[in-house]
């Protein structure tokens, strides 16, 4: 659907689908396997393809996650290790200026985020303290709403990441944890507080974005970004409500680097970063087949 120039740091993260068939993507500006010379950018595609930079970051921060609100707002991740003035999430004000809404520690690393049905609250997914914060979509100091040992990167792996994708689905909010490669689902109670925490999967190495077939169906896209770190396959897995799982797309399909999925209607989205050579950084899209997807699902 689209191409971009990893030499210049157009590495796609994450990415959110808009209701007029628009989409925001988070690009990383450089990798945690390259040079960082680029500042990363959160940039918006049309529906007929034209591109529009809305934030360009500093060198040496990622934009990671995104989301979008009921009402339009856009919220996105900085990444800025070391940098307390910059780490934190922000949101577009209405000239198109980036806020910081949200600061957090020097040494947290966020990444997904998610917001609640209400659109009162964000979550973000700490990929280095093993937490998930949340904070006011209007701003304010966070809190670590829950911290676990089911969240936290495992330090001797070649990238030490945990919490990463963070997505809130029915009632609960759902969050992939990168190293151990497992997807996590933790209900929401009445008075907002974390319930216990579901293993919904294991056995997925370098598991990242999510998105659900639709809004009540608790069928997942998961993106297996295996080449990131050469821990694994690049693949597309559904996962279907009892845990049992199948690759639905994988390199042979084009997938390099495949880091975050978005459904609409009927058509999946793949961001892919392109990190191994030749760096086919790109966006992907195809049509899903909803009866052979919902058959035959355990595997």
């Amino acid at each position: 659907m689209a191409t971009f120039d990893y030499a210049v740091g157009e590495i796609p993260e994450n990415i959110t689908v808009n209701p007029d068939g628009s989409m925001i993507l988070s690009m990383l500006g450089s990798c945690a396997v390259c040079q960082r010379t680029h500042g990363p950018q959160l940039m918006r595609i049309s529906a007929s393809g034209g591109r529009t930079v809305l934030v360009t970051g500093q060198v040496g921060e990622a934009i990671s996650g995104n989301t979008r609100g009921s009402d339009g707002t856009v919220y996105y991740s900085v990444w800025a290790p070391g940098n307390a003035a910059r780490n934190g999430v922000y949101t577009l004000r209405p000239d198109g200026t980036p806020q910081r809404i949200a600061a957090l520690p020097a040494d947290a690393g966020p990444n997904g985020l998610a917001i609640d049905p209400a659109g009162r609250t964000l979550y973000i997914a700490d990929s280095l303290k093993g937490l998930i914060w949340s904070v006011p979509v209007s701003g304010g100091s966070v809190t670590p709403w829950l911290t676990d040992a089911a969240l936290a990167p495992v330090p001797t792996e070649a990238l030490p990441i945990g919490a990463n994708g963070l997505r809130f689905h029915n009632g609960a909010l759902w969050v992939s944890n990168f190293n151990k490669g497992t997807l996590l689902r933790v209900p929401v109670t009445g008075t907002g507080a974390a319930g216990p925490i579901r293993l919904v999967a294991g056995g997925l190495p370098n598991i990242d974005d999510l998105s659900f077939l639709t809004p009540w169906s608790d069928v997942v896209f998961v993106a297996q970004n295996g080449s990131s770190s050469q821990n694994g396959p690049d693949r597309v897995v559904v996962v279907y409500p009892n845990g049992t799982y199948k690759a639905v797309l994988t390199s042979a399909d084009g997938l390099a680097s495949p880091s975050a999925t978005a459904v609409r209607g009927d058509r999946l989205y793949i961001t892919n970063g392109g990190v191994p050579e030749p760096h086919d950084a790109k966006l992907q899209t195809g049509r899903i087949n909803f009866a052979a997807l919902l058959a035959n699902a355990a595997q």
